[in-house]
């Protein structure tokens, strides 16, 4: 399976990375413009990703910016709903404001509060059915 870790924090993307290359083959993006561009190229190149881990908090384009951004060019693809990437919120942002945001306005599939661990992780890719 393949995986984006859109994350601007290098300690971040190296914790996400070490807990996640056992089962996924896993790019980076450092902010949320990459993040877009990734996910365009993995579609062009028919290999798109499984899952994409968003941090909230990036420069560029934050992740919730970049999440509208990609959940409208799988509209235009004319991606099935079922098929859409799953996106994962990684934040230390623990608000109800943001939680329901993710959630409602931008679609995500799930939403972990950082520090994220190997049990968050794993419970959150079993719900979502990436992971026995």
């Amino acid at each position: 399976m393949k995986c984006l870790i859109a994350e601007d924090q290098l300690l971040s993307r190296r914790i996400l990375k070490e807990l996640l290359s056992s089962q996924f083959d896993c790019d980076i993006a450092v902010n949320g413009q990459e993040a877009i561009d990734s996910f365009q190229l993995a579609h062009e190149s028919k290999r798109p990703y499984d899952v994409i881990f968003m941090d909230i908090m990036m420069p560029v384009v934050d992740g919730l910016e970049a999440l509208l951004c990609i959940r409208t060019l799988e509209r235009k693809m004319e991606i099935p709903h079922s098929l859409a990437v799953k996106v994962i919120m990684t934040t230390a942002l623990d608000d109800p404001k943001t939680v329901v945001k993710s959630f409602n306005d931008c679609q995500a599939d799930s939403y972990i509060v950082k520090p994220i661990s190997r049990q968050k992780l794993a419970n959150e890719l079993r719900k979502l059915k990436l992971m026995q």
